[in-house]
């Protein structure tokens, strides 16, 4: 086997330096901030002598534009699905077709599934991480004030008796107008994605009731003030809440930050892998795709971000405490309540906009 590993090393030098020069040993990488472990992009670089230049974007639009104006400059981004429909509509992407692509065996085919709802044949886009939005909760403040009652349902956000409950100790909503709207479509038994006015007025109703108690809404806020107590529910992604608990944990705070998926079901997010039409470097591209499809290379992010990986072979990597929690990898009965992402046209978005700035005007 050393002989054989040895023999081959002089024909694996020269395809890695008709990659690197074919890539001209660059990769602009555009995404979250923190969204690739720092070991992995170290190896990455080591491995084929490509430099990768990491930018940060904070809001998804701030991404999509990038995409829709063109001339981003850009190899990687890191689209969620609705952003990805997007940008398909557009022609903005480059086609990145899967039997191309090493390690592809290794991606979680429902995730792929739910993915070609927007990406037909998965041509484009290669699932990177997921989750679910969902209630982030200082255990001990919320069984104070509504002991007996359950901490994995919507109703601590839907019903007004228990919200009001919670106002005092603070609740705290994503500052997502399609997220939180079809949350609570979905809670009144509606399509998510409903574009019916009756529906449309249900849940602006909802969200109406719930406003008195509602502290703030933000986005990202809320992973420092649930560590810190400052609040005691919240509607947030689950990796933010995990972070906040981790947070929570090592200040040895004397409350409990947890998150649960709702038992009603709730979305499931995926973010992306994509290449964009104008990437100046799409051979660099093509080879970190196929370096994040490794299972070590997304582990770390797992372990430290508290998002699941869509690569299901890198689920044996990760701490042990964090895939066995079922909130963070959900078995199979919890997974069948979760409805994916998807696109909505322009003129839906902008309703749905004005229902939003409507409700936060009331704050």
């Amino acid at each position: 086997m050393m002989m054989a590993f040895k023999c081959a090393i002089p024909g694996l030098v020269l395809a890695l330096s008709f990659s690197v020069q074919a890539a001209d040993q660059q990769l602009n990488l555009y995404n979250w901030s923190d969204y690739v472990a720092p070991e992995a992009l170290q190896r990455f670089e080591q491995e084929t002598g490509i430099h990768v230049r990491y930018d940060t974007f904070d809001a998804p639009e701030v991404l999509e534009t990038k995409l829709l104006t063109g001339g981003s400059g850009y190899d990687v981004v890191v689209p969620s699905s609705s952003v990805l429909a997007r940008a398909l509509a557009a022609g903005a992407l480059r086609e990145n077709p899967p039997a191309q692509l090493k390690g592809y065996a290794n991606l979680d085919p429902d995730l792929l599934h739910k993915l070609a709802a927007v990406d037909p044949g998965n041509r484009y886009a290669v699932p990177y991480t997921w989750g679910t939005l969902g209630l982030g909760i200082n255990v001990e403040a919320v069984k104070k004030r509504l002991p007996g009652v359950p901490l994995n349902s919507l109703d601590l956000l839907f019903k007004p008796e228990y919200a009001s409950q919670l106002k005092d100790c603070g609740i705290s909503l994503i500052d997502s107008p399609q997220e939180v709207i079809g949350l609570a479509l979905h809670y009144l038994g509606k399509d998510p994605f409903s574009t019916d006015k009756h529906d449309l007025a249900a849940a602006e109703a909802l969200l109406h009731q719930l406003q008195p108690s509602v502290l703030y809404v933000a986005s990202g806020r809320q992973i420092d003030d649930l560590a810190n107590g400052n609040i005691c529910l919240a509607l947030t992604y689950n990796g933010d809440v995990n972070m906040a608990a981790d947070q929570a944990r090592k200040a040895n705070k004397p409350f409990t930050v947890a998150y649960r998926i709702p038992v009603e079901g709730t979305l499931v997010w995926q973010d992306n892998l994509v290449i964009p039409k104008d990437s100046p470097h799409p051979e660099a591209a093509r080879a970190f795709i196929e370096f994040m499809l490794r299972p070590e290379s997304v582990a770390a992010l797992t372990n430290s971000l508290f998002f699941a990986s869509a690569n299901q072979a890198a689920t044996p990597l990760v701490d042990e405490a964090i895939r066995n929690d079922p909130d963070i990898y959900p078995p199979a009965d919890v997974r069948a309540r979760l409805y994916a992402d998807r696109s909505m046209g322009l003129k839906d978005m902008r309703q749905r906009t004005r229902m939003w700035t409507t409700f936060r005007s009331r704050q």
